[in-house]
C-alpha cells in the first residue's frame, strides 16, 4: 500500500466490526463514530453518561438510533463495562472516549478480562507522506516511555503485525533509530539497535529484516545511506521505524503531521484486541483512518 485510503477500503470489505466506546460523552469521538458508521466499517456500543451523550449527538446532528447506549455512573465504570463487552465477545475492540488513556489501559490489562498477552503494549502509527515512496509504520509515540531492550522486541513484533495485517507487507524492513548510524558506547540506543539487529539475524526476532542503528535520514533516504557508505537492505527503504523513546517518537509524530503534512492512522497494539483512540488535535480524516485501522487489526485477516 502507498495510500492510507487503501486501509479504509480494505476495512470496508471486512466490516462492520463492533466497537465498545468507553466514556462516550465526547464530541470528538462521537463524530468519529458517526463517520465510521456511515462508511460501513463499525457498529458502536456507546458506554457512558447516556444523557450527555445524547445531548452532544443532538448538538452535532449525529444520529444515535443505530447504536446501542449503555449508561455508566463515571469514567471508570464506563471503562469496566466497555472492556467487559469485549471480553465477553459482544464487541470486537474498545475505543477511548472521554477518559485518560492510562485509566482505560489499566482496565484493559486487568487479569479478570483475559485480554493480556504478557507483551508490551505500544502505539503503532502508519504515516502517508508525499516525500516517501510507501506507507511508513512507526512505534512508539504514545505508550512506552523508555523501552528496554526486551520491550523494543515487543515494539518490533507489534509493528510487524500491523505492517503485515493492515499494510500487506510480507517481510517488513525494520530500522532501529538513534541519533547516529554507528554504535557509540555513550549512546545506549545505538548499542540496543545493534543487539536487535543481531537477534534478528539469529532468528530471535522473526518475520522481518531488522537493522540498525540508523539516523533517520539513513533509514528513509537511499542517497543519504549511500553517501555515508551504509550497505543494508533496510537503509533508505524502511517499512518500519522503531524510535529510541517516547520523546523521539512523539516529536517525530507531531512533526510529520503539523509540519510535514502527513496523513496518519494509529492504534494501540499488544493486547488480545487493539484499542482505538483519537485526539482533539487529530483531523476528522485521521480519526476515521484510525478507526479503519483498528477495525482491520480486530478482524480475521490472515497475517
Amino acid at each position: 500500500m502507498k495510500k492510507l485510503n487503501e486501509i479504509l477500503g480494505k476495512a470496508k470489505k471486512f466490516g462492520p466490526k463492533t466497537v465498545a466506546v468507553a466514556a462516550s460523552e465526547d464530541e470528538v469521538v462521537l463524530k468519529a463514530i458517526d463517520k465510521a458508521k456511515k462508511e460501513g466499517i463499525i457498529n458502536a456500543i456507546l458506554v457512558g453518561d447516556v444523557e450527555k451523550t445524547k445531548k452532544l449527538a443532538n448538538e452535532n446532528n449525529i444520529d444515535l438510533s443505530e447504536h446501542k447506549l449503555v449508561d455508566a455512573k463515571d469514567y471508570n465504570d464506563a471503562a469496566e463495562k466497555a472492556v467487559k463487552l469485549v471480553a465477553e465477545k459482544q464487541a470486537d475492540f474498545v475505543m477511548k472516549g472521554k477518559i485518560k488513556t492510562g485509566d482505560l489501559m489499566r482496565v484493559v490489562l486487568k487479569e479478570e478480562y483475559g485480554l493480556r498477552t504478557g507483551k508490551t503494549l505500544s502505539l503503532v502509527s502508519i504515516f502517508e507522506t508525499p516525500l516517501y515512496h510507501k506507507l511508513l509504520v512507526v512505534s512508539d509515540a504514545g505508550m512506552t516511555i523508555a523501552p528496554t531492550l526486551e520491550q523494543k522486541v515487543d515494539l518490533i513484533n507489534n509493528a510487524v503485525f500491523v505492517a503485515k495485517k493492515a499494510v500487506g507487507v510480507e517481510t517488513p524492513k525494520v530500522a532501529i533509530l538513534g541519533a547516529v548510524e554507528i554504535v557509540n558506547p555513550k549512546m545506549p540506543a545505538t548499542i540496543e539497535a545493534a543487539i536487535l539487529s543481531q537477534m534478528n539475524k539469529r532468528g530471535q526476532i522473526k518475520g522481518c529484516i531488522v537493522d540498525g542503528p540508523f539516523a533517520l535520514d539513513n533509514a528513509v533516504s537511499k542517497e543519504a545511506a549511500e553517501h555515508k557508505g551504509i550497505v543494508s537492505d533496510v537503509a533508505g527503504d524502511a517499512d518500519i521505524l522503531i524510535m529510541p523513546d517516547i520523546e523521539a517518537g512523539n516529536i517525530f509524530y507531531k512533526s510529520m503531521v503539523f509540519l510535514g503534512g502527513a496523513k496518519v492512522a494509529s492504534a494501540i497494539v499488544g493486547a488480545k484486541v487493539p484499542v482505538a483512540l483519537t485526539s482533539r488535535a487529530d483531523s476528522d480524516e485521521t480519526k476515521l483512518l484510525s478507526l479503519a485501522l483498528t477495525t482491520l487489526l480486530a478482524g480475521d485477516l490472515n497475517v
